[in-house]
């Protein structure tokens, strides 16, 4: 037993000696990934809640998250640039700013009823056709082997 313990010492201070001169060697073999096997600490057994801020969500609806806030912010400058035109001209009465305000609005609102009225168009069509009909198989036999695979189809008919 004494014998099989020296000898798995042995081993493990051989194997920890060999990874620091290769990590310290200027031509030895770059590790590419490290996988951190330690648990996780933990404290106490509460259930996670969610945090100020944000609400968690997926990554498509944090994309368009944050598209509608860039849209959003990228609106302001256009909105200044009108009210300071109107305001130059003279032109800044309520009916034209209920105007300036609801054509945008008009202009979604007419192309949402417009794809919803092309959404019930009927698109299906029938193709009748005459003659006999031919049936033919194929049967193929595959194999792969290797490690870099290499993939061999023969075709019997």
């Amino acid at each position: 037993m004494e014998h099989t313990d020296a000898l798995r010492q042995a081993r493990e201070e051989a194997e920890a000696a060999r990874l620091i001169a290769e990590g310290l060697s200027e031509n030895g073999p770059v590790a590419t990934s490290y996988r951190d096997v330690t648990p996780v600490p933990t404290t106490g057994d509460a259930m996670p809640w969610p945090q100020p801020g944000r609400p968690p969500m997926s990554q498509r609806a944090t994309d368009a998250s944050g598209l509608m806030l860039a849209g959003g912010l990228a609106s302001l400058p256009l909105g200044a640039a009108a009210s300071l035109v109107l305001w130059a001209s003279g032109q800044a009465d309520p009916v034209s700013l209920a105007v300036g305000g609801t054509a945008p609005v008009a202009l979604v609102l007419a192309i949402a009823f417009t794809a919803r009225c092309f959404r019930g168009v009927h698109t299906e069509t029938h193709h009748h056709y005459e003659g006999t009909v031919v049936q033919h198989t194929t049967n193929v036999d595959q194999t792969t082997r290797g490690v870099f695979a290499s993939t061999r189809n023969q075709v019997r008919r």
